[in-house]
């Protein structure tokens, strides 16, 4: 112990669970030779490589797999001791957090949120931005959100992803549809109908895809940027439109509009919460993961509609 720097033990740990010197270096806010020369050290220290570089960034070694959990739970039982003054106490500390969600995340995510958020931590305050896959994850090293929740899979080494939870797809039309009256719709009838589809920068790009690969494009008639507008849209048309189980019930709930059953099988859609790695968290972040993971993960559709089954 008299030779080894315990802030090495957190450059190490950083560096396993990036996969890379630049997160690591902006993690600490050090340059990234500081960090090269840690390493350095380390490998010197351990008599290993520790990490080799592949196009993945930096890949552990087996000596590397067996130091990362003993030091990371050291590491965290240190920090977790100096830090306990600094702990969030959500019961009695203010805390404002930034959070990126989408349209459809606002709708039927963030009533649950705030709902439990009134209880749990009765003085944190929330900033809600629209989310742009494109640049989430810059925005979170930057420290401009805390958190976002997204369902395409992005797999950068400076973020962690939680998965929440999954579900189908099913189809949405107006409560009173002149052609599409029973509980599911077949290939004929869907072919046969006008479609409302989205696009946009919350990469929700499923029911697009869906209708591509079923020939149905050109049967889109509207091709808007936020999906909170469909129901809207479908109860004054005849239109139909591919939506996530969960966010059709919402919307059902306040709209004249009913789902149906696909003819297909579409790839199941999953919900994930994207922060920091856990050591580059502040406490109240530590807490806002926690929570989000908490209250979010719960979310599963009730089962309105049978089992969706081919045609």
């Amino acid at each position: 112990m008299r030779t080894f720097d315990l802030n090495l033990a957190r450059v190490f740990v950083l560096l396993y669970e990036t996969s890379s010197v630049t997160a690591t270096a902006e993690a600490l806010h050090v340059t990234q030779p500081t960090v090269s020369y840690s390493l350095g050290k380390l490998r010197r220290h351990f008599g290993d490589e520790l990490f080799r570089r592949t196009g993945r960034g930096l890949t552990p070694t087996a000596g590397a797999r067996r130091l990362y959990e003993p030091l990371q739970r050291a590491l965290a039982e240190i920090e977790g001791t100096v830090r306990q003054a600094d702990d969030f106490d959500p019961g009695t500390m203010a805390g404002r957090f930034t959070v990126a969600l989408s349209d459809l995340g606002e709708v039927t995510l963030l009533p649950r949120l705030l709902a439990a958020a009134r209880e749990r931590a009765p003085r944190a305050s929330f900033a809600i931005h629209p989310l742009d896959v494109e640049d989430a994850e810059s925005r979170l090293w930057r420290g401009d959100l805390d958190a976002f929740v997204a369902t395409p899979v992005l797999t950068s080494h400076r973020t962690v992803r939680i998965p929440l939870f999954r579900e189908r797809y099913v189809g949405m039309v107006a409560a009173d549809h002149p052609r599409i009256t029973g509980s599911a719709v077949s290939f004929p009838e869907l072919a046969a109908e006008h479609h409302a589809t989205v696009h946009g920068p919350s990469g929700h790009a499923v029911p697009r895809a869906v209708l591509a690969a079923h020939g149905l494009l050109d049967r889109v008639t509207v091709d808007a940027t936020r999906f909170s507008m469909l129901p809207y849209l479908l109860e004054q048309t005849d239109l139909i439109a591919v939506v996530p189980e969960y966010v059709g019930e919402v919307f059902t709930a306040s709209h004249r509009v009913r789902l149906v059953r696909l003819p297909f099988e579409a790839e199941p859609m999953e919900v994930a919460l994207y922060a920091r790695h856990a050591s580059s968290r502040s406490p109240s972040q530590r807490w806002l993961v926690h929570f989000m993971a908490d209250v979010l993960g719960q979310l599963v559709s009730p089962a309105q509609l049978p089992p969706t089954t081919a045609r």
